[in-house]
C-alpha cells in the first residue's frame, strides 16, 4: 500500500485561502466596470436631454452653387478664348471673342437703310406741298371752267333765242333762209361749246379730287410725325439698334464674379446661339444642401445656427451658416423612376429632404470651397 504524501493537504489549503480573495477582486472590477457603465450611461442620457437632443446631424451633405451657363446670343466663328478652366474672373470680364465681320456688315446696311428713311421722310414732306399746290391749281382750274361754262350756257341760250325768233319769221318771208340756217348753225355751235365747257368742269373737278386723293395718301405717311419719329424711320432705328447689339454680343463677357469650369469652347469653333460653351461658379456665393432624414426634421427651422465641416480641410475649420429652407421635395421625388411600386412588395425606406443653409461670406473667402464637395452638417434646433 502507497504511502500519502505528507504536503498534499498543505497545498490545497495555500489554493483554497488563495482563491477567495481572486474572487473579491474580480467581484470588485466588475462592480466597477457595471457602475463606471452606469454612470457613464447616467451621463450620456443628461447630456442628450441637456444638449444631444438640441442637435440634429448629418454627413449627407454637398456644396452647390447658382452657376451661370455661358451661351452665345449670336452665332459665329470664335475668334478668341481669354479666359480657360479654373481662372478666376470679374464681372464684365471678356470670356470669348467671335469674328464681328459679318455683324459689321449688317450694322452698315442697317444705318444705310436709316439714312434712307430719313430721305424718304424728307421727301415725302416735300410731294405734300407740291401736292397741295396742285390741289388748289386745280381748283383755280374749276373755277375758271365753271366761268367758261356760264359763258356757253349764256351763248347757247342767246342763240337758242335768235333761232326761235328767225324760226317764226322765215314763215311769212320776213327772214331769208340763209340768215335761218346761220340761226341754226349758231345755235348747234353753242350748243357744242356748252357741252365742250360741261366736259371741262367735270374733267377739272375730277383732276381736283385726283390732287386730293394723293394729297391724303402722302399726307397719311407723314401726317402727325416728325422725322425722328415717322414709323419708317423707328424701324430702320431699331435695325440699326438690333445690329448694334450683335455687334456687341460678338465679345461674351462674365455675367457674375466667379471661376470658370466646364470650358468647351475652341478657336475656330463654329459655334451657334445658346449653345453652352463653358460655365462660371460663384465661389463666392455657394450654399450647402444637407440631406437630413425625415426623422431629424422635427424640430429644424429656418434662421437656424448650422456648424458645418469640410471634408476639403477637415475639423479644424469651421463655417457657420443658417437654415434657409426646405426643398419642395425629397430627391427620390424627383428621380426619373420613383420608389413607389404597386405590386404590393413595398418596403418602407427613410427618406431624405434637403435643407439649404446659407454660409457665411467672410468664412468662404478665408477657406473657398467649390461645387460638390463633401460636408458634414450639424443644426442647433435649441435657437427660434
Amino acid at each position: 500500500m502507497a504511502e500519502a504524501d505528507p504536503h498534499f493537504p498543505a497545498a490545497t489549503a495555500t489554493q483554497t485561502s488563495d482563491a477567495a480573495p481572486s474572487r473579491s477582486r474580480r467581484k470588485t472590477a466588475l462592480l466597477a466596470i457595471a457602475g463606471a457603465v452606469l454612470l457613464a450611461g447616467i451621463g450620456y442620457g443628461g447630456w442628450y436631454a441637456a444638449i444631444g437632443s438640441h442637435y440634429v446631424e448629418t454627413d449627407n451633405a454637398y456644396v452647390g452653387a447658382d452657376t451661370a451657363q455661358i451661351t452665345p446670343m449670336v452665332g459665329g466663328q470664335v475668334a478668341a478664348v481669354l479666359k480657360t478652366d479654373t481662372d478666376s474672373v470679374k464681372a464684365g470680364d471678356i470670356l470669348v471673342r467671335l469674328d464681328d465681320r459679318d455683324a459689321q456688315i449688317a450694322l452698315a446696311t442697317a444705318q444705310a437703310e436709316l439714312a434712307k428713311a430719313r430721305r424718304q421722310f424728307g421727301q415725302a414732306s416735300a410731294t405734300s406741298n407740291a401736292l397741295s399746290d396742285q390741289v388748289l391749281a386745280r381748283g383755280a382750274d374749276i373755277r375758271s371752267t365753271q366761268a367758261q361754262l356760264v359763258a356757253a350756257q349764256a351763248s347757247f341760250e342767246k342763240a337758242q333765242v335768235d333761232y326761235s325768233r328767225r324760226k317764226a319769221l322765215s314763215a311769212n318771208g320776213a327772214v331769208s333762209g340763209d340768215e335761218l340756217t346761220a340761226a341754226t348753225n349758231a345755235l348747234a355751235s353753242a350748243r357744242a361749246a356748252l357741252e365742250q365747257a360741261k366736259a371741262a368742269m367735270a374733267q377739272a373737278s375730277a383732276s381736283r379730287g385726283v390732287a386730293a386723293g394723293n394729297l391724303a395718301a402722302n399726307d397719311a405717311l407723314i401726317q402727325g410725325s416728325t422725322v425722328e419719329t415717322n414709323p419708317d424711320v423707328l424701324a430702320a432705328k431699331a435695325k440699326v439698334r438690333q445690329a448694334e447689339l450683335d455687334l456687341e454680343r460678338t465679345v461674351i463677357r462674365a455675367p457674375i464674379d466667379g471661376v470658370i469650369a466646364n470650358r468647351t469652347v475652341q478657336v475656330g469653333q463654329r459655334i451657334a446661339p445658346g449653345a453652352t460653351v463653358m460655365r462660371v461658379v460663384p465661389v463666392g456665393q455657394v450654399y450647402v444642401d444637407a440631406n437630413f432624414k425625415e426623422s431629424q426634421l422635427t424640430k429644424v427651422k429656418p434662421g437656424q445656427p448650422v456648424t458645418l465641416v469640410s471634408d476639403l480641410y477637415g475639423s479644424s475649420v469651421e463655417y457657420h451658416g443658417r437654415v434657409v429652407g426646405f426643398s419642395g421635395g425629397t430627391g427620390s421625388a424627383f428621380a426619373l423612376i420613383p420608389a413607389q411600386n404597386a405590386t404590393g412588395n413595398w418596403i418602407k425606406v427613410v427618406q431624405r429632404l434637403p435643407v439649404r443653409v446659407a454660409l457665411d461670406a467672410k468664412e468662404l473667402a478665408a477657406h473657398p470651397l467649390r461645387v460638390g464637395l463633401s460636408m458634414t452638417a450639424e443644426v442647433d434646433t435649441s435657437a427660434h
